[in-house]
């Protein structure tokens, strides 16, 4: 069979029956996850789903299959819910995302608050009991593993959470990062005793190293302070991806600026960070977002050119209700093709269409109404 040239990022619009039970976990604290035991019926109703949205994507003709991440309520903080040694809590604000234009800043979900209570570890992590339905469910068709990328949850963790200190579990940052970075191993173990053979690290941390972008948290640095920032960050990544290829899994990542119910986080562009962030990174294949302006130029491609790496364009939009310019997407697409061989190009929208439970801002009807689209573009496209 012919591998499509059309990819999904991971996450698709939970149903309605499922998102009950997400609803009534945002506002709990006096539960952990993976919060069955709480909330009686949502084991069944979420397996039932996963084993409905994977036969989907497979009538739909995709190719590589996840459960649309629809064992989660975010596209991040799960996996690190379900390490051992982390204690989640609602906190008293959510993360801040730029409203729709015009409107000021969004407030998301506020259960984000994280504790640090033992030592981290990734055994036996429920994300490898779902994993092993998806692949029941796949009948022998390529799956993918979506999970946190370590820099990012170590930012999460260190930076935003200031889990380091004499009053914390570990006291150096340092510790947390060995400490983190080893429950990644054990994880990636697990998962590939499973059978597990692709995984992707999803990342919304590139783009703060854009000393131009404003919204970063990043601001005060100075710009040596930032680059060795980003180079402790990058060796982070690659620590863990080198271990994935050791034990022959594949290494992919995506990357985007954030994306909660059609919002976005942050700017910054590519071009600014490509050196280290693309041409430093040993991942076998990105996931990149070019969907606006803000992506800036396709030249940070040539940071890509001369290595064995596959691109995946997110020249799509999943947060909008209509079908995209596709004029715009060709002449994208073909400009892409002058810098990165077509054989190591494919076509996707630029994040999933739920990162969180909530998903973006559209129907679920739409959202295969735009991966139809999408099909079709890299259908024609690429056979040429």
């Amino acid at each position: 069979m012919t591998k499509s040239k059309f990819q999904l990022v991971g996450s698709l619009l939970r149903p309605a029956d499922l998102r009950k039970f997400k609803d009534e976990i945002e506002g709990r604290d006096d539960i952990q996850y993976p919060f069955y035991d709480a909330l009686p019926g949502y084991q069944e109703t979420e397996t039932a789903d996963i084993k409905q949205i994977v036969a989907e994507q497979k009538e739909k003709g995709i190719d590589i299959l996840t459960d649309g991440e629809f064992g989660r309520s975010m596209w991040h903080l799960d996996f690190l819910w379900g390490l051992k040694g982390i204690e989640r809590y609602i906190a008293d604000h959510g993360y801040v995302f730029q409203d729709h234009e015009g409107a000021g800043t969004f407030e998301t979900r506020k259960d984000i608050g994280i504790r640090i209570t033992g030592p981290l570890s990734g055994k036996n992590h429920h994300f490898l009991d779902i994993y092993k339905l998806v692949q029941a469910e796949a009948g022998g068709e390529d799956t993918k593993q979506t999970i946190y990328g370590p820099a990012h949850a170590f930012t999460e963790l260190s930076v935003f959470n200031g889990l380091v200190g004499e009053d914390q579990f570990y006291k150096t940052k340092a510790e947390l990062k060995a400490g983190l970075i080893q429950a990644y191993k054990e994880f990636l173990d697990e998962y590939k005793a499973i059978g597990g053979k692709i995984i992707q690290f999803d990342d919304c941390l590139w783009e703060l190293f854009d000393e131009t972008n404003p919204l970063t948290p990043f601001g005060s640095l100075s710009s040596d302070e930032l680059g060795k920032l980003a180079d402790e960050f990058v060796a982070i990544n690659n620590e863990v991806a080198d271990y994935a290829h050791e034990i022959g899994l594949t290494v992919w990542t995506h990357n985007c600026r954030g994306n909660y119910e059609s919002r976005s986080a942050t700017g910054g562009t590519y071009e600014a960070i490509a050196k280290k962030f693309l041409a430093d990174q040993r991942y076998d294949r990105f996931f990149l977002e070019w969907d606006d302006d803000r992506a800036g130029d396709l030249v940070a491609l040539e940071a890509l050119k001369d290595k064995d790496t596959e691109v995946v364009l997110g020249l799509l939009s999943s947060k909008t209700t209509d079908l995209d310019d596709e004029e715009r997407v060709y002449k994208l697409l073909e400009e892409a093709s002058k810098i990165i061989p077509k054989e190591r190009l494919f076509l996707s929208h630029q994040c999933g269409f739920a990162s969180c439970d909530s998903g973006n801002e559209l129907a679920i009807p739409q959202q295969w109404a735009k991966i139809k689209q999408g099909q079709e573009i890299a259908e024609k496209f690429f056979a040429k």
